[in-house]
């Protein structure tokens, strides 16, 4: 039954972006009409986080991280060999989501996706309304619009459940492995609690094909939302129920490469404490609880600019636990985002090798999604919505 959450395909495309839109096109007209609103909340975010990340660089020592990375050097290039895994892994397990009669090819998705995950870096805050679509956007020219983002929607499916059963998977380890101090402990089973809530309700709504959604939007129509979002809702649910017997073929190499993405980051936290921290030495099993924990804060601190503080402190916490120095962890977060920053780059140089920029691509998405809109509009839905 939990594979039945791979629902979202070729029948529910139409469906899948009529509930979509509107979101996206709020969020588009706030993002270019009141900027001015979300400016202040990105630069509170950022100097917050700077500060935070100037507080633990100080206090872990500066000379001691510069020495860390010297001792990583040019094994540096071998952590974004190993990063490159991971962006493989997700590429092609975004292929493999794309139905007949369309094919994604593989440097076609390797583009796209770290073009719209270097969007995502870049506004944090819009994350999803904006990297997301932003990638099957980028590929116009390829395959139809909403096949890739029905395509990328199956592929988030997947990549969420894998996060899921490897952060619950870490947590269980740290829990059974080490003495936590007593905080750490608690957010540790909170975590747990959490995780095995999400995954029981996510369940028990494919399970009894729950009305989640036009419920929702029902709910939020008697206080105001427009009547359209309860038929679109109700659409996207008749349609997305059963489609897993389509491609029930695909589902283990899928998930087999959203494995891979996490035991390539888990890899990628053995190999630089390798080089960082030579006087104790990693194991696969704290290298893989660092990494879990590293998704915790990916998941919690999304709407934080590269994750900037947040990460030097929840890493640094966690390593003093698993034995190491503080300043290794602090040390090991640095280096992450120095390759988080180099993926970025990458994803920026080639929207300007295109000759794109960041609201020429918000615009192509918007413009695709309205254009899907108007082709797809239930024929039943009467004009008089204008007031």
């Amino acid at each position: 039954m939990l594979a039945q959450t791979l629902l979202f395909g070729h029948r529910a495309r139409d469906a899948l972006f009529l509930f979509l839109y509107p979101i996206f096109e709020t969020m588009t007209k706030k993002s270019s009409a009141s900027r001015k609103g979300l400016t202040p909340f990105g630069i509170l975010f950022l100097v917050a986080g700077a500060i935070l990340f100037a507080y633990f660089v100080k206090k872990s020592g500066v000379s001691q991280i510069v020495d860390g990375i010297k001792r990583l050097g040019a094994g540096f290039l071998l952590i974004l060999a190993i990063s490159s895994v991971r962006q493989i892994a997700r590429s092609l397990a975004w292929t493999l989501c794309m139905e007949a009669p369309y094919r994604l090819r593989f440097r076609d998705a390797f583009r796209a996706r770290v073009m719209g995950d270097a969007i995502g870096n870049i506004l944090p805050f819009a994350s999803f309304v904006f990297s997301e679509p932003a990638k099957p956007a980028l590929i116009r020219d390829r395959v139809p619009f909403m096949a890739g983002l029905s395509a990328i929607a199956i592929e988030n499916i997947f990549y969420s459940l894998s996060v899921a059963v490897f952060i619950f998977s870490g947590m269980i380890a740290l829990l059974l492995s080490f003495s936590l101090p007593k905080g750490l402990r608690i957010a540790s089973i909170v975590t747990l609690g959490v995780i095995l809530v999400v995954i029981g309700l996510g369940f028990l709504l494919i399970r009894r094909q729950m009305r989640f959604i036009s419920g929702t939007a029902g709910f939020l129509h008697r206080r105001g939302l427009d009547v359209k979002w309860v038929e679109k809702g109700r659409t996207l649910e008749d349609r997305i129920y059963g489609f897993y017997q389509r491609n029930r073929a695909r589902f283990l190499p899928i998930l087999m490469l959203e494995v891979c993405f996490h035991l390539a980051g888990t890899c990628e936290i053995y190999v630089a404490l390798s080089f960082i921290s030579p006087l104790q030495p990693p194991t696969f099993l704290t290298a893989f609880i660092l990494e879990s924990v590293n998704r915790v804060i990916t998941v919690a601190f999304k709407f934080v600019p590269l994750r900037m503080g947040v990460d030097e402190a929840g890493t640094g916490k966690v390593s003093r636990v698993l034995q190491f120095t503080e300043v290794t962890g602090v040390t090991l977060a640095i280096v992450r985002k120095a390759r988080d920053i180099f993926w970025s780059s990458v994803g920026m140089a080639l929207l300007v090798h295109r000759g794109l920029s960041l609201r020429t691509v918000a615009r192509e998405a918007e413009a695709a999604l309205a254009e899907q809109a108007r082709a797809t509009a239930p024929p039943t839905m009467p004009a008089q919505e204008s007031s």
